[in-house]
């Protein structure tokens, strides 16, 4: 069975029609079945995803050049057939141009910004404004075909594609006098910059991080203060879900490091707009091995989760001739299917969160263009990138990367630069996504070696007839000996990276002892760190609720999969994981009032009914009073945990780790917040044996009652918020539907879908042959 699904549709045509929206119907009628999905109901939720027109037909045929045809079907979908490879990746432009052309030419400017690393510039927050490159940045980008030519046959293989993939997209614009420079080399290296700095990043927050801990040594002194700092960020949780076995990689100690003065950063770049990226790139994935499939043969459900949008992020593409057979999905942009199937195989991707991106303190000679490195005073340079919006873009630059910003230590005044592994090399990737277009993939440990090609942080899922696979990607730095991954590194010279990890210490696997892959941007496996970044991968991670769909029986269908995969889709992660160990706090001592005890009978029955917020007769409110309840009380919950420790640096924590990561209009949810916090918190004051319990113990400062008291104190203050809004009966009180459903942005498209955190292009896949492997001749 070969089954996917983009919502909204295909289509990205400014002038709606069917395949704009024909997608976003499947996808929203799946998600009132929860977990109630069986394999005869999948071809109601997910379109055909089979090699050419088997299982849907022809609608419409162009030829845009000899050797080049392109067939619509009923999806939209181009289904494109060329005599060589040249005459694919020209169709692919084409139908790229034609599906996705506003969206090629606003990314231009964004893509370029991001390849370079503007300081304080969100790139796809200016798409759509004026941004006009220099030579420099041009030359910048330009500078990666030399390194595709040193790469042999295989990298003019990728240039010789990049290139007739630009052919198409012009040939496409000229035919419908679309006016404007001709998409070019450079254009595809900005597009897959892009992706690389926006989708594939993990760390890049040492410095706010660093001030952070000077905060709390300063509040709790030095000791306590480093204790709390390392609680919070979880660098090692061995509680925590993975999903590899194996990971030989480096292991940074938290030691070291350099601590900025609390309050003296001053970020550089538009209004000090900072460096910090929005988190858009999360997805999921669901493989179950042939031991606990009901056939026999591995089962595949997973997709990216890059939010909603109008014309989407992402086009479909179904590719034949020249040495490729693919089908799946493109960024528009850079040619060539980045999660799709093979001939008998399928992948996909996640965000990994690894880190790959770490701040640089650069100790100054005396003045700001002058710095110190390996005992020379060097001066800085300057990066004239354009304009944008008829304003000039230039930053200082050293050799570690881009200036981001200024601050102290110690009193000193200091510059902060930040160094990202794949910089000026993004299009290298490629060259795994050319081996797996052309089906040079025969097994999982084939697909284990060609993803150790990609630079971006990112974890990759594999399923044939027989095997499933896991490899986390990355050009992943091997930091100095005393380098803190979670705080900036001194930038005279011994704090530079060493190298980069090999293919075997990156996380793998192939068919786990456990017999499936649960992945949903947790920690990819045991002893894996966490980046400076990401302070959630505790022993609460939204990726338990998958485990908990497959631990629910011992054999699956595609049916149970996809069903795990849509139960977890509308749950509300605090009351699935974390209201149980609130709630044994707080039953042995009498309820503050009839109403607060109400409250936790209400959470109590929407834990037991599953904790789903769904609105199903759509009446724009979530059906179970709990959803209200628990928006209105977690919060405060959450803070009476911390406080008796953290004070008046709540607000601190909240700003690089909030609260909670709440249903809304973009999907993806509960990735971050302090779960885990208030989990692992509370069991060890509940008694409970932990594997590597908090240094500092939170809630009512270790004491229970105080704790109990906290906690109910909070809850009780939800109540009376919620009774001055819905009145005073608690099984009345409803949460917002209307606020999270999902909506499409770009100002287009008015339809939305119910709420549903699940990815926006999704494979249901399983294979049942193969071709022969190949063994090499020894």
């Amino acid at each position: 069975m070969a089954l996917n699904i983009l919502a909204p549709g295909q289509s990205g045509s400014l002038d709606l029609n069917r395949n704009s929206t024909d997608q976003l119907r499947l996808y929203d009628a799946l998600t009132p079945r929860g977990a109630n999905v069986r394999d005869r109901d999948l071809r109601r939720f997910f379109k055909p995803a089979w090699f050419r027109l088997r299982g849907t037909r022809a609608v419409r045929t162009v030829n845009p050049r000899p050797g080049v045809k392109i067939v619509r079907d009923t999806w939209g979908v181009p289904h494109i057939e060329g005599r060589t490879s040249a005459d694919v990746a020209f169709g692919a432009g084409w139908s790229t141009a034609e599906d996705r052309g506003l969206l090629l030419q606003l990314i231009r400017g964004p893509g370029r910004l991001a390849a370079i690393d503007a300081p304080g510039i969100d790139p796809l927050a200016i798409l759509g404004q004026q941004f006009v490159p220099s030579p420099a940045t041009e030359a910048f980008l330009a500078s990666q075909t030399r390194l595709l030519r040193g790469r042999g046959k295989k990298g003019r293989e990728v240039l010789a594609g990049i290139d007739a993939y630009a052919a198409g997209i012009n040939a496409y614009f000229r035919s419908k006098n679309i006016r404007g420079n001709p998409w070019s080399r450079n254009d595809t290296y900005a597009a897959t910059a892009l992706i690389a700095s926006q989708f594939g990043r993990g760390g890049g927050d040492e410095a706010r991080r660093s001030e952070f801990l000077s905060s709390l040594q300063n509040q709790l002194g030095f000791e306590r203060g480093r204790a709390v700092f390392d609680d919070l960020r979880q660098l090692q949780e061995p509680e925590a879900a993975v999903s590899a076995q194996g990971y030989r990689g480096p292991v940074s100690p938290a030691a070291g490091g350099i601590v900025l003065d609390d309050g003296s950063l001053k970020l550089t770049g538009p209004g000090g707009g900072g460096t910090v990226a929005v988190e858009r790139s999360m997805s999921n994935g669901l493989l179950v091995s042939a031991k606990r499939s009901a056939s026999g043969h591995p089962l595949f459900v997973s997709g990216p989760q890059v939010g909603f949008s109008y014309p989407g992020f992402f086009t479909e593409l179904d590719l034949h001739g020249g040495g490729i057979d693919t089908r799946g999905i493109s960024f528009p942009g850079t040619f060539g299917v980045v999660i799709g199937r093979g001939k008998d195989f399928v992948w996909s991707a996640q965000s990994s969160h690894s880190d790959v991106i770490d701040h640089f303190v650069e100790t100054r000679c005396g003045h700001d263009t002058i710095y110190l490195y390996k005992e020379n005073c060097r001066r800085v340079e300057t990066f004239d990138a354009g304009t944008l919006n008829g304003r000039p873009v230039t930053f200082p630059t050293t050799v570690h990367g881009p200036v981001i910003g200024y601050a102290t230590v110690a009193g000193r005044r200091v510059a902060i630069s930040s160094r990202r592994s794949s910089r000026g090399r993004e299009i290298l990737s490629s060259l795994a996504f050319q081996d797996l277009n052309r089906n040079r993939v025969r097994s999982a440990k084939d697909f284990l070696r060609v993803m150790n090609q990609v630079e971006f942080a990112f974890n990759w899922f594999y399923a044939d007839d027989r095997d499933i696979a896991f490899f986390s990607a990355g050009r992943l730095p091997i930091r100095a000996a005393r380098s803190d991954p979670g705080l900036p590194t001194d930038g005279t010279g011994p704090g530079d990276w060493r190298g980069f990890a090999t293919f075997a210490q990156h996380a793998q696997g192939i068919n786990p002892r456990w017999n499936y892959i649960a992945a949903w941007n947790n920690r990819p496996a045991p002893g894996y760190p966490a980046s400076d970044d990401t302070w959630s991968w505790g022993q609460v991670q939204r990726v338990d609720l998958l485990l908990a769909g497959i631990a629910a029986r011992r054999r699956h269908t595609l049916g149970t999969v996809v069903g795990a995969m849509n139960k977890a889709a509308t749950q509300d992660l605090r009351i699935a994981r974390v209201w149980s160990t609130i709630a044994d706090v707080l039953r042995p001592g009498a309820a503050p009032s009839v109403r607060a005890q109400r409250m936790l009978e209400l959470l109590d029955a929407w834990a037991r009914n599953g904790g789903s917020r769904l609105d199903k007769d759509l009446d724009g409110k979530i059906d179970d009073p709990g959803a209200a309840i628990l928006d209105a009380a977690w919060p405060r919950m959450a803070d009476a945990v911390l406080r008796p420790v953290l004070g008046p640096l709540l607000p601190r924590l909240a700003a690089l780790e909030p609260r909670d990561d709440a249903a809304n209009n973009q999907g993806s949810a509960y990735d971050q917040g302090w779960y885990s916090y208030v989990f692992k918190d509370l069991r060890r004051l509940l008694g409970m044996k932990l594997k590597q319990p908090f240094r500092v113990q939170y809630c009512g400062a270790g004491d229970l009652a105080a704790c109990r008291t906290a906690l109910w104190a909070a809850i009780e203050e939800a109540g009376a918020e919620l009774t001055v809004a819905q009145g005073s009966d608690p099984a009345m009180w409803r949460a917002d539907a209307t606020r999270e459903r999902i909506a499409f942005s770009g100002g287009i498209l008015k339809e939305t879908m119910r709420f549903a955190n699940r990815p926006t292009f999704q494979q249901v896949m399983t294979f049942r042959g193969h071709r022969p492997v190949i063994r090499p001749r020894r």
